[in-house]
């Protein structure tokens, strides 16, 4: 039997693949064990219960589906069933690194093919490092595309010293220097500052939702303090805690007051040069 996890941030797309699979769970060929309505609840489930697929949708705020799946440690992540409404150039990406996906609105059709391809894989296991990866290759294919058109960084002397963030009824200027991360999901960029809290001096790391995109960030970031590591996060070289092996030549960054960012495998092969490693 499968232990099922689904994933979506629409209640109603939830329940409609629940009923889908319904006959599927009546059947004994699967079980249901948990949903989640967003990437970071995603990850505590699944460190606390894995499972053996994933059905994850990949429009979803905060992190999408593709950062969500970078961040499950590679030695357990489930095997995943993308739930998509993405576009004809996209999937071939899909089809081309062997990665399932069911295309919404999904078809009581479809849902069982995925559902036969789940159980022969679990009958005739493909090795996890394999799986890994196909996942790199369809991440890699992504990344390429987020680097097309790219805008020069501007040079020290004229990048910027100090960013403007609204917050509540005010304008926040916080120094570069306090900047983590920018990082960008759905469309929404967040900006991660490193704080003191004025009343009990504690540090936090706080997100900001900002108008700025990535590009217009990097290209007026000093390239001497920040990097581009990823499709969708610059982050601040100097607040880099650890670099930890992930996957398929990936790492993930561990920055000041623990906050996270998995670096792409083009990327990481850059950052190892740019610190020497």
């Amino acid at each position: 039997m499968l232990r099922v996890m689904i994933v979506d941030d629409e209640a109603p797309a939830r329940k409609r693949l629940r009923r889908l699979l319904a006959s599927a769970e009546d059947a004994g060929r699967l079980e249901i064990v948990a949903e989640a309505s967003n990437g970071p609840e995603t990850l505590k489930l699944l460190e606390a219960d894995p499972v053996d697929v994933l059905f994850l949708d990949i429009r979803m705020p905060e992190l999408d589906g593709f950062d969500t799946l970078e961040r499950i440690h590679p030695d357990h992540r489930p095997l995943v069933i993308f739930t998509t409404a993405y576009d004809e150039y996209a999937i071939r990406a899909f089809e081309a690194n062997a990665i399932d996906y069911l295309l919404k609105p999904i078809s009581e059709e479809r849902i069982e093919e995925a559902i036969r391809r789940a159980e022969k894989v679990r009958l005739t296991p493909d090795s996890l490092s394999a799986r890994n990866e196909r996942l790199s290759k369809l991440l890699d294919w992504l990344d390429e595309q987020a680097v097309t058109g790219t805008p020069t960084p501007t040079s020290a002397s004229t990048s910027l010293k100090q960013i403007s963030i609204p917050y509540r009824d005010k304008i926040l200027i916080v120094p570069v220097d306090r900047l983590l991360s920018a990082e960008i999901s759905e469309g929404i960029t967040r900006l991660y500052v490193f704080d003191e809290d004025p009343i009990d001096g504690a540090s936090h790391v706080r997100p900001h939702i900002v108008s700025y995109t990535l590009d217009q960030l990097e290209s007026n970031l000093d390239p001497e303090m920040f990097m581009r590591v990823h499709r969708a996060a610059i982050v601040q070289i100097g607040a880099i805690q650890e670099m930890i092996q992930w996957f398929s030549g990936r790492f993930k960054l561990v920055l000041t007051g623990g906050h996270e960012v998995i670096a792409s495998r083009e990327r990481s092969r850059h950052l190892k040069e740019r610190m020497m490693i």
